[in-house]
């Protein structure tokens, strides 16, 4: 296998990548379908901007903020029944009672852990042993530009840690266990290791002042854009969309069975930071996963990295301390 030439790498050497937005197929069939699936994506992002912006605040609250959400996850879960991208990835009853079950953990025991050191907490503790106050320079800024430097701080964190975990073998160990899945769905973004999903979710944000109708807008944003990551729908996705925003097609590119593609579109949310860092692909896989598409039991992921990582130790520092035989 070739592969094809992005900037300084070969793409797709190891296994399958589509490269360039020319060679990805789109919706067609009737002008209403091929409608709605071009522009449902702009449309539930500029809705729920409005939406926010222009409650009263007898509903701005985080409860109707996570009813929405659910209800949107449930919009997007059908039409990943009617109208999958890839019949390869179509949902099973054992693929959903796994997803299922990383999604509890999430909701429950990491939840949990996060609100006893999570980064507001740490952030906390930072600012109350240096006496230090909010950064308030943000607050008098108009609300939409506070919403999108909230999302933008949390994902130009994410981008480092996310490519530090590809980066550095430590945090691999932690990551790689998501890089297993070998489908795209709408609950594959809650299936990791705990540590990984703990790491992943830092952010510095708390350093900053912002008005709380602000960080609705700017939960909004992450919905209307982050939930495609891991979609198995494919839609006709505006030029603009795909230059700014991450997709499922980048996504996928990321969870590909080839070792070079797997270093690009390292964003959540923003792909133009993987533009600005030279990090960016455009294209789309469908073979995904690791170790040529091996699954992992629900045990080994949550072992893998210290049972890995003590055999690693084991290889390097068992070796070096063997005195050989006179």
């Amino acid at each position: 296998m070739a592969g094809v030439r992005v900037g300084n790498r070969i793409i797709g050497a190891e296994a399958p990548v589509t490269i360039g937005w020319e060679n990805v197929p789109r919706v067609e069939g009737s002008r209403l379908k091929v409608l709605f699936f071009t522009w449902f994506q702009p449309a539930v992002l500029f809705c729920a901007i409005l939406f926010w912006y222009y409650a009263p605040n007898s509903i701005a609250k985080a409860s109707v903020a996570f009813g929405i959400g659910l209800g949107f996850r449930l919009i997007l879960f059908t039409l990943e029944w009617f109208f999958p991208r890839h019949e390869s990835w179509k949902m099973t009853w054992k693929e959903l009672a796994v997803d299922l079950f990383y999604v509890g953990l999430g909701a429950t025991i990491l939840e949990t852990v996060d609100g006893f050191i999570g980064s507001d907490v740490l952030i906390e503790l930072v600012r109350d042993s240096f006496e230090w106050d909010k950064l308030a320079w943000f607050i008098g800024l108009p609300l939409l530009l506070q919403a999108f430097l909230i999302s933008f701080i949390f994902d130009f964190g994410q981008y480092w840690m996310h490519r530090g975990m590809h980066n550095w073998y430590p945090l691999w160990l932690t990551h790689k266990i998501h890089h297993y899945i070998t489908q795209f769905n709408i609950n594959k973004g809650a299936v990791g290791n705990p540590i990984e999903l703990f790491l992943i979710g830092l952010g510095i944000g708390g350093f900053f002042d912002f008005l709380p109708r602000a960080f609705l807008l700017s939960g909004a944003i992450g919905m209307a854009v982050g939930s495609y990551m891991h979609l198995n729908v494919r839609f006709n996705t505006p030029s603009w969309w795909r230059f700014l925003f991450n997709t499922t097609e980048h996504h996928s590119i990321h969870h590909s069975q080839d070792y070079e593609a797997t270093r690009s579109n390292f964003a959540g949310i923003y792909i133009f930071i993987d533009r600005i860092f030279g990090t960016c692909v455009d294209g789309e896989a469908e073979i995904l996963g690791q170790d040529g598409g091996r699954r992992m039991s629900i045990p080994e992921q949550m072992l893998h990295p210290f049972t890995e990582g003590w055999k690693d130790a084991r290889k390097r520092f068992g070796a070096s301390s063997t005195v050989p035989a006179e």
